[in-house]
């Protein structure tokens, strides 16, 4: 049988933070110990999974393995290595919750002992795109701000040639243990701040932080179709882990620029286009701009303004599914400014054979004069 997914377990998102994970643990291990349901045999399993899940997703190496390959890349008979420690039902409370109420004391939790290993911060970046780019899709070259991994030290923090030496105090194991009457608390260690090792001579370079800041240029390759708010994620391009944890990732988030002639929503396109009065009242042909080239559209005639032209498949391909929108084009005609005397006269004229026709000529303004009309009557 399948094993449930332990972000389902503890009820947290895959983007979920350590501290949220934390705190879901201790709710679930509070409901479910089989210490405070003595009747309930059905808690145990749950209990089991809890601690399980918590003890695979607040290691960093550990989450990252289960987040690539799933439960596969934290089996012991897969992975090679030693598994994880699972709390059974009799497990000693304080040792359960040691870790999640030591962190209050700033304990820092590991699995399988020695200096735990941080993921490296995820980094955000704002990409700025034309129309054309999002849709026709493209490669840009950006430049991206944050902590790399010291060339010097190789991200040890030591001098060349030396090495950190493991902390005296805890042993190399980052933590120590306080007894507080019935809990068993763990607080980070006072000499080496949880790391586990002390250097002795830090690195020139980076200080003995292991990690220098530098400006690294990448290339991203922007897919077809992306619209305003995507992400693209580069894998492994954040910054660098800590004590040889796995670096973070890089999210460029789409912002679209504003189109002179277009305006888009979702896979379909907008634009308004002016004809003139005697394109409306006569009708004709018009060339209109999309974004593979020109087309034509017939302006039928006594075209209303507003009127909304539909062009199939002249839109947006989206990027998931494939799908291509449509180019809707809404005319407005145009009133004609700058008359001269004779344009004034010849359209005074005009008018005048409108109202001779009387109302099949102008059957809205005839309509609204008529409801006016039994409005105020």
């Amino acid at each position: 049988m399948a094993k449930q997914d332990y972000y389902e377990i503890l009820g947290v998102a895959r983007n979920a933070s350590e501290a949220e994970i934390k705190k879901a643990y201790r709710r679930l291990a509070m409901k479910y110990h089989p210490d405070r349901n003595p009747d309930d045999k059905t808690v145990e399993a749950k209990f089991k999974e809890a601690k399980e899940a918590y003890e695979v997703l607040s290691d960093a190496q550990k989450r990252a393995a289960y987040d690539q390959f799933g439960h596969a890349g934290i089996d012991p008979s897969m992975a090679g290595g030693g598994g994880f420690y699972s709390a059974g039902a009799g497990a000693n409370f304080a040792d359960i919750f040691g870790d999640v109420f030591g962190d209050i004391f700033g304990a820092t939790r590991r699995g399988g002992g020695g200096s735990r290993a941080y993921r490296g911060a995820d980094l955000r970046y704002r990409l700025e795109l034309s129309l054309e780019d999002a849709v026709q899709g493209t490669e840009v070259r950006i430049r991206v701000p944050g902590l790399d991994t010291c060339d010097a030290c190789k991200g040890s923090g030591a001098k060349a040639g030396t090495s950190p030496a493991p902390c005296r105090t805890c042993g190399g194991q980052g933590q120590v243990r306080m007894q507080q009457g019935f809990f068993s608390i763990q607080q980070t260690c006072p000499e080496c701040r949880g790391s586990g090792k002390v250097i002795t001579s830090p690195c020139p370079a980076c200080r003995g932080q292991g990690r220098v800041e530098r400006t690294k240029t990448l290339s991203v390759k922007v897919p077809a179709g992306v619209d305003d708010g995507d992400q693209i994620r580069l894998a492994g391009e954040g910054e660098a882990g800590e004590n040889g944890g796995p670096p973070g990732d890089l999210f460029v988030q789409v912002r679209l620029k504003p189109h002179p002639i277009f305006k888009r929503e979702q896979d379909d396109l907008y634009c308004e286009m002016p004809i003139s009065f005697a394109t409306a009242v006569l009708g004709g042909e018009l060339e209109i701009p999309t974004l593979e080239g020109r087309a034509a559209i017939k302006i039928p005639p006594a075209t209303q303004s507003e009127k909304v032209f539909r062009l199939r498949g002249k839109g947006v391909r989206n990027v998931r599914t494939g799908h291509v929108g449509d180019l809707y084009c809404r005319v407005n005609v145009e009133t004609p400014v700058n008359l001269t005397a004779e344009q004034k006269a010849l359209l005074e004229q005009f008018e005048a054979s409108l109202r001779a026709g009387g109302k099949r000529h102008n059957p809205r303004e005839h309509s609204w004069l008529h409801k006016i009309k039994t409005f105020f009557d």
